[in-house]
């Protein structure tokens, strides 16, 4: 993607149906992906975004699964009135023109929103209370979206969370050794492959139907939840993944990032351990909103996704290690490995509480 100034941003803005004069533009957020923008005018402020196309090709699928999804939400917050579905919910403006999005000469795809100001995330969970609204905020989206028929949208990320996909580009990496590096993590293939077929448990119940297809964000980090100025949960964002998927895949995602008290690139592995309370705080406040139209073997493949994330976080950062650190941004020549024995130490860590996990996940159900 090429360099961008602030004449190449002020004319992509100025060809979306903004209000007023733009006075002010400057760098906004701590994303990765996309590169993002405040705009702000004479009249109000702006969410203005360069759609990574590089990671996501199917600009014209992503921007209308987008407006499906919010249309589907603002209609269910209709009844709380204009100004609280605005503040519940992300805005689209479209182009002059009435598009989604804007091309520009160079090829960059940009996006704009309306701003909501007055919110906050926090990109690290560290209170329970935080925890509960975080699990309120995406059981709640996912209840506003169980009633959208999951083929109206296109799958953004193909087999994102499908883990024979990930085994598989694992199992190519083992083959090509491109990198020389598979002798070194035998122990560490061995202890995956153990695994496997537990690990299969989701995708298994999918595909015999045991669990109905949803709508899913697929990118659950505390970071994508917007809170008011008292901690309490305003709005979802970051809709790029939004994509039919499974609700444990969601639930599974969040825990990997609340749960594990180092970073999930801590190489004293001794340092990781298990967050229980804001476990059991997540599950409540998922629960309060999702108990209703979950089904029971939806509930049971909840503890299922608890262990398949940090799993196939784990099996992702191995085969980019093993074929030499071609897709995640490294600071070192092993910090893929590094990442990959922290997520396992995790997944090990949730193995050695795995029925205290499953207890209190029960009875986050029936409070």
């Amino acid at each position: 993607m090429s360099k961008l100034n602030n004449n190449n941003i002020l004319n992509a803005a100025s060809h979306f149906g903004i209000e007023g004069d733009i006075i002010h533009i400057e760098r906004f957020g701590s994303g990765h992906i996309n590169d993002t923008y405040h705009v702000k005018t004479t009249v109000k402020s702006y969410l203005f975004q360069r759609i990574n196309n590089q990671i996501f090709a199917d600009v014209v699928g992503l921007m209308r699964n987008t407006k499906v999804v919010l249309d589907h939400l603002k209609q269910k917050l209709a009844h709380l009135g204009q100004q609280q579905v605005e503040k519940s919910t992300l805005t689209l403006i479209s182009t002059r023109d009435g598009a989604l999005y804007h091309q520009d000469e160079v090829d960059n795809f940009w996006r704009m929103f309306i701003l909501l100001e007055g919110t906050k995330s926090y990109d690290i969970v560290e209170t329970e209370a935080q925890a509960y609204a975080g699990g309120q905020a995406f059981g709640e989206f996912q209840k506003q979206l169980s009633d959208l028929d999951p083929s109206k949208l296109v799958e953004i990320l193909p087999n994102f969370h499908n883990i024979d996909f990930r085994l598989g580009n694992l199992r190519n990496a083992i083959k090509d050794n491109a990198a020389g590096r598979v002798k070194e993590v035998q122990h560490i293939l061995d202890y995956i492959m153990e695994r496997e077929e537990r690990m299969r448990t989701i995708l298994l119940m999918g595909n015999k139907g045991d669990l109905p297809l949803r709508i899913t964000h697929n990118d659950t980090k505390f970071n994508n939840v917007l809170l008011d100025e008292h901690d309490r949960v305003q709005c979802v964002i970051d809709l790029d993944t939004v994509m039919p998927g499974y609700v444990a895949y969601d639930f599974g995602d969040a825990i990997r990032t609340i749960i594990n008290s180092a970073a999930e690139d801590e190489p004293d592995i001794e340092k990781i351990r298990l967050n229980i309370p804001l476990f059991r705080a997540y599950a409540q406040g998922y629960m309060s909103q999702a108990r209703g139209f979950l089904t029971e073997k939806e509930v049971t493949s909840l503890f299922h996704g608890v262990f398949l994330l940090p799993f196939m976080q784990a099996v992702r950062f191995l085969t980019d290690f093993l074929n030499g650190d071609t897709y995640y941004k490294i600071h070192y020549p092993t910090h893929n490995l590094v990442r990959t024995k922290a997520q396992l130490k995790l997944v090990r860590e949730m193995e050695l509480h795995q029925d205290e996990l499953a207890s209190i996940l029960q009875e986050s159900v029936n409070v």
